[in-house]
């Protein structure tokens, strides 16, 4: 669940600024939504789980515009410096998380003899694949989405590297498009050898299309803007696959072959439809998803991800739906925000501070057209 990509007021790193759009919160904000009523069991909401793949196109887009700025800008990605400032966004609130989750769940739910594991697997980010062929871990079923985003922070900065090695700038996307039709030819594989729905959908090397997606959507915003621009210009055409998303919520069961093959593909492109639309940060679903309110759950996002699932399991159990989204949402929300203000602003004021380096990446040759 990219709840994991950068939120704060601008993506910084080191010596160049990408300019804030509060619409990208707003997009974070109803993919949160839509997870959340998808796990307090909304009615005609069971399929918005969804809601990650949201995420993950985003997180790719974002990720990677960072990258190739930073090597449009040096000729160099620096290793070092990427992988402590992703510690610093996202560890501090992982492991509040985990530690108050390892203290409280023993007296919240005095069955569970698995806690000391489901911390690990969690910490560890193996959750994807610890669910998918485990079941572990359970009461922290949703660490999965955070473990696949993490499997690819590690690989895709290398991997890029390797691409701007033997592959000119502005073609770039062509490479990481083919990746996109890969991976999602190897998910279907999966689907035609008749492997279980579950273990498909938690795995990472089954789930990178979204981020992939929006990786080859940055390297066109970054290398080549004008075709962004006509994609933006265009955006009337591209808006027709919004209706997706309700009849995606509302009109599908989300748990067969035809979701892990095109469902997810559908709701990919409307994720890179919205992010091309408030692109150039006008018009109407602009101005929707920059709402205040969208904008400052958008920024919760990650820490409500976090909290929200033993909260609503724990609410499940005692009260109907509604209650669960009404008292959940919100306790949610407050413990995400007592995380934010206080270890996560401390956390990122020293990512922001970091500006030294250490071992860098340059793919020698790296052409530039």
């Amino acid at each position: 669940m990219g709840p994991a990509a950068v939120r704060w007021r601008s993506l910084v790193l080191s010596g160049f600024r990408m300019k804030y759009n509060p619409a990208l919160d707003g997009m974070r904000a109803v993919a949160i939504v839509l997870v959340f009523l998808s796990h307090a069991h909304a009615p005609m909401f069971d399929g918005a789980f969804f809601g990650v793949d949201l995420f993950f196109v985003l997180s790719g887009f974002l990720i990677t515009s960072l990258l190739l700025k930073e090597h449009q800008q040096s000729g160099r990605l620096d290793f070092w410096r990427f992988y402590k400032r992703r510690f610093l966004r996202l560890g501090p609130a992982l492991l509040l998380f985990l530690a108050a989750y390892w203290l409280f769940a023993p007296l919240i739910w005095p069955g569970l003899d698995d806690v000391n594991q489901d911390v690990v697997v969690s910490a560890l980010y193996l959750a994807d694949y610890g669910i998918a062929f485990f079941d572990s871990p359970d009461t922290l079923l949703h660490m999965w989405s955070l473990s696949v985003e993490e499997h690819f922070y590690l690989i895709w900065p290398p991997l890029l590297v390797l691409l701007l090695a033997h592959t000119a700038r502005k073609q770039l996307w062509r490479p990481v498009l083919l990746l996109v039709v890969l991976m999602f030819v190897w998910r279907a594989y999966w689907v035609a050898q008749g492997q279980h729905f579950y273990e498909i959908f938690f795995r990472f090397d089954t789930r990178a299309t979204g981020m992939l997606l929006g990786s080859a959507l940055a390297a066109v915003a970054v290398h080549r803007p004008e075709w962004m621009d006509a994609l933006h210009a265009r955006q009337k055409y591209l808006l027709w696959l919004l209706p997706v998303l309700p009849f995606a919520v509302i009109g599908y069961g989300w748990d067969d072959a035809g979701a892990l093959l095109w469902g997810f593909a559908l709701v990919e492109l409307v994720a890179a439809a919205i992010i091309v639309a408030v692109s150039k940060q006008k018009g109407v679903l602009f101005d929707m998803l920059s709402l205040p309110a969208l904008v400052w759950v958008g920024k919760m996002s990650y820490g409500i991800y976090l909290w929200h699932y033993p909260v609503v399991r724990l609410l499940r159990a005692h009260t109907d739906w509604q209650w669960v989204v009404i008292l959940g949402l919100p306790i949610s929300a407050a413990f995400a925000a007592l995380s934010f203000y206080t270890i996560e602003r401390w956390a990122l004021g020293l990512r922001d501070r970091s500006g030294s380096s250490k071992p860098v990446a340059q793919p020698a040759g790296s052409r530039t057209a």
